[in-house]
């Protein structure tokens, strides 16, 4: 009798564990069941930041996740996320004066009107969701040598205009789109009332600002302004400063996470879990970030990494 117990006992126990393990499998596999969503960005610094936040932050929360991150320029990351190829990438909000070409263009001067529209827009015409910007503005813009600023007292594109209109040194690097496009310097001239001659203008080819803002830092030529973007990682460390543009000259181009309806809709947890990770970026911060990556020769999944620990959104 002792032994037949023994037995069945044996045998229940052999039964509950194999129930147990069956529902620890289904569970493991419920854990995993979100996804795949396939996240991509563009191919620049802070492209690939981003999107490596992105990475992070959805695999943190249990979803499968394809990494395309650096998956090419704009053409081709917003043709990937309009077939359905790619699901998420960051993209910014100015660009919807280049997707959207009818629309006012003053709407997206402004970082508020600018994101509606462009929410609006794309969701109407294409299902694609706007998540929460970045409160930092990655615009063309014109950065000074930090220590000339602080001796003329300079922080905005008028104190900018005064300088030059004062007859003092003006040595600018910049692109040659920078220097003739109707949009780039020719705007800022015109709205703030000032003109640089020829020769106060060093042309480098092509559209790299890490080479004029180099050129200014080093006064190579005689440079001591230069082309920028507003977010650049290599401002800080060269010492320079971008002037503020107070009357809204540019496209304000905040990056925001943009996402196709059909996987909002499926997983609508991915809102929540990106807004405050995006938000807590601004100027500043995206500095700083994208500075690790293109000047010390940090990964961006490294630095993304230890950005989110940092700021309590991941645990480890």
């Amino acid at each position: 009798m002792k032994r037949g117990t023994l037995l069945i006992a044996f045998i229940c126990t052999l039964s509950l564990l194999a129930v147990g393990c069956q529902a620890s499998g289904q569970a493991g596999k419920q854990s995993i069941s979100k996804g795949p969503v396939v996240v991509a960005s563009k191919i620049d610094t802070e492209g690939a930041l981003l999107g490596k936040m992105i990475v992070a932050m959805l695999q943190a929360n249990g979803f499968e996740v394809a990494d395309k991150t650096e998956f090419g320029p704009t053409n081709l990351v917003r043709k990937a996320l309009l077939s359905g190829e790619i699901d998420i990438y960051p993209e910014y909000t100015g660009n919807g004066a280049f997707f959207f070409a009818n629309s006012d263009p003053q709407v997206w001067k402004d970082a508020g009107r600018g994101y509606e529209m462009v929410k609006t827009l794309d969701f109407e015409r294409n299902k694609v969701v706007w998540l929460k910007p970045a409160p930092a503005n990655n615009t063309w813009a014109i950065a000074v040598r930090q220590d000339l600023a602080q001796a003329e007292n300079m922080a905005t594109l008028a104190d900018f205009a005064n300088y030059v209109k004062q007859g003092k040194t003006v040595k600018m690097a910049a692109s040659e789109e920078f220097i003739n496009s109707p949009a780039a310097l020719p705007a800022f001239q015109k709205a703030y009332g000032f003109s640089l001659r020829k020769e106060q203008l060093l042309a480098l080819s092509g559209g790299n600002t890490s080479q004029t803002e180099k050129a200014a830092a080093d006064r190579t030529d005689g440079v001591n302004f230069a082309m920028a973007y507003g977010t650049d990682g290599s401002l800080a460390a060269l010492k320079l400063l971008i002037l503020q543009d107070t009357l809204g000259v540019q496209p304000v181009y905040e990056p925001a996470p943009i996402i196709r309806s059909v996987i909002l809709e499926r997983y609508p947890e991915i809102a929540g879990i990106l807004e405050p990770v995006f938000t807590s970026l601004d100027l500043v911060t995206l500095q700083g970030l994208n500075a690790q990556i293109a000047l010390e020769g940090r990964q961006a999944s490294e630095v993304a990494r230890e950005y989110l620990l940092a700021k309590g959104f991941l645990k480890n």
